[in-house]
């Protein structure tokens, strides 16, 4: 038999190599390389044709019980879900430190506990004393969830195996796990890799719904190999400013249901509390119209959310160079939009700072808000307030055209509820009655109106 060779894998992308170097060549991580055992290296080749066990097949229209989903009880979290949990299946949960992630599930398991179904909460960073400290401030003493502090993958598995498998089980986290069969320290990406393995096997088998805490890197991506995302069926993110009060819980994968489903959900003292009108949220404080500010209905999934959307523009001396500072949307659309608005609108944005911020800490993807964002940018350049309970949406063009946007009819809907009178946006959208539509075509009307003060 051969000599096995050394490998090193890089514990940030899961990257091999045959030597140690200090950068990992595939992510450009620093330090992340850590020896782990080779793999067996056979001499001769085997036949896997034959010795198995014969694999079922059955059809697609099988007749069968199709599994119910289970509520959690937070009807945010279940929003994200698609609808509740699926027995059998693995969520991998992942967020900032100290975002909320522990809260969000021990009061998940309290509830489903309280409602009669067995929960399991096995915390690898926590002991039992303080998992239940933390349950007697949120007020949850009383929920009989099962609670253990562990982080031997056997040892949790051959526990569950001698008792009646519950119906919901936590892992918090699965950095934190370890399997006596794998070489590596916990954390490493084998020991993630192959105790997400086990545990994943363990649900599917015995119909347990699973949670996986995720640990995240510096740039918010669950850290650990690639192929755990993979693994499991639903990828949830729990995202929000530690300053801010509201915390959201976006779907990034979902075997079950709707990707980018969000549930919203505000950080009190007695824990996290639903919001059920995230809009009314994000968009408090509005007493007034104010220059520099735009109101666009964004999309989470099939959810409607109003976002308030804050422009600055500061005239500098000549000479300086100006900044441009964004929270919550993308800098480079930023600056393609303000070189669409100079080069086919007129508008002088290139000795003046530019600021963007939208409010709450929200972050926007969706390319409907470059209008609202054009129109704050004008606003505020102009110093006129835009037309006070309006809505603004729509996508431009390099050419400086008005494009159109999906679900516009669904978000201006969402903007009549709340009362919203005027919704501003591409032609061939079809508003509902109760709002005045106004049709731009291209970003020049928008500047006219703006300017005009209409």
């Amino acid at each position: 038999m051969a000599k096995p060779k050394r490998r090193y894998v890089c514990q940030a992308c899961g990257a091999v190599t045959n030597r140690w170097q200090g950068q990992c060549a595939d992510c450009a991580e620093w330090n992340t390389l850590v020896e782990e055992a080779p793999a067996t290296v056979f001499s001769q080749k085997h036949d896997l044709s034959s010795g198995g066990r014969a694999v079922q097949f059955v059809g697609l229209d099988e007749p069968g019980s199709v599994p119910q989903r289970m509520a959690t009880g937070l009807a945010e979290f279940d929003r994200a879900l698609g609808g509740g949990l699926v027995p059998g299946s693995a969520v991998l949960m992942g967020g900032d430190p100290g975002i909320g992630k522990s809260t969000l599930l021990l009061q998940a398991a309290a509830r489903m506990a309280r409602a009669g179904q067995g929960t399991i909460y096995v915390s690898g960073e926590e002991a039992t004393g303080q998992v239940r400290l933390r349950a007697a401030r949120l007020g949850l003493a009383d929920a009989p969830v099962q609670l253990a502090s562990a982080t031997s993958v056997r040892d949790i598995l051959s526990t569950l195996g001698q008792m009646v498998g519950p119906a919901l089980l936590v892992i918090d986290s699965i950095q934190t796990m370890y399997s006596d069969t794998i070489e590596g320290a916990p954390g490493s990406v084998s020991q993630v890799r192959g105790c997400a393995f086990e545990l994943i096997r363990f649900a599917k088998e015995s119909g347990v719904a699973l949670i996986l805490v995720g640990h995240v890197t510096k740039d918010g991506s669950i850290a650990g190999p690639r192929v755990l995302e993979h693994m499991v069926d639903v990828v949830m993110s729990f995202e929000g400013e530690r300053s801010h009060q509201f915390r959201i819980l976006r779907a990034l994968k979902n075997r079950f249901g709707a990707v980018d489903e969000i549930g919203v959900f505000a950080m009190a003292g007695d824990g996290l509390e639903e919001v059920a009108n995230p809009s009314m949220l994000f968009l408090s404080g509005r007493e007034q119209p104010i220059a520099g500010s735009a109101v666009f209905p964004a999309l989470e999934g099939t959810r409607p959310v109003l976002i308030e959307i804050q422009a600055l523009i500061v005239r500098l001396q000549s000479g300086a160079t100006p900044r441009r500072a964004v929270v919550g949307w993308d800098s480079g659309r930023l600056a393609m939009l303000l070189a669409v608005l100079e080069s086919r609108c007129g508008l002088n944005f290139s000795s003046a700072e530019v600021y963007l911020n939208v409010a709450g800490g929200y972050r926007l993807s969706d390319p409907a808000a470059d209008l609202a964002v054009a129109a704050a940018l004008v606003s505020a350049l102009a110093d006129k307030p835009l037309p006070d309970k309006s809505v603004w949406l729509g996508e431009v063009s390099l050419a400086g055209e008005i494009r159109p946007v999906a679900h516009g009819p669904l978000r201006l809907r969402e903007a009549a509820k709340l009362g919203f009178a005027s919704g501003h946006g591409p032609a061939g959208l079809e508003p509902p009655a109760s709002i005045r539509y106004h049709p731009q075509e291209r970003l020049t009307n928008l500047v006219d109106r703006v300017m005009a003060g209409a």
